[in-house]
């Protein structure tokens, strides 16, 4: 009985965490390649967690193939999260950013 009742106290807490962390709308990354956060290695990043972005503005590249691809903002938001590294290789259909809708 008592690791039940210990179990049952945990799952709430469990349960708002996740939400809090999922708050807003995953972008996904629509191939597979290398994921970079800035136009070169000195620029600063497109954007970082806690900017306000634009429908169409430009969040992250995404390299395939030698072809150097800007993916933008599908709404107006702010990013709560990014989700990958600068450099990192990414798959189709990865999380790149969570964006909280304006």
């Amino acid at each position: 009985e008592p690791l039940l009742a210990q179990s049952e106290t945990d799952d709430p807490q469990q349960a708002e965490a996740v939400e809090s962390v999922a708050k807003g709308e995953d972008l996904f990354s629509p191939m597979p390649g290398t994921f970079y956060s800035s136009a070169t290695p000195d620029d600063p990043p497109f954007v970082s967690k806690g900017d306000s972005v634009k429908k169409g503005q430009t969040l992250c590249i995404i390299e395939a193939m030698k072809i150097m691809n800007e993916i933008e903002a599908e709404f107006d938001g702010t990013i709560t999260e990014v989700m990958v590294g600068n450099g990192d290789p990414v798959e189709y259909n990865q999380t790149l950013f969570i964006i909280n809708p304006a």
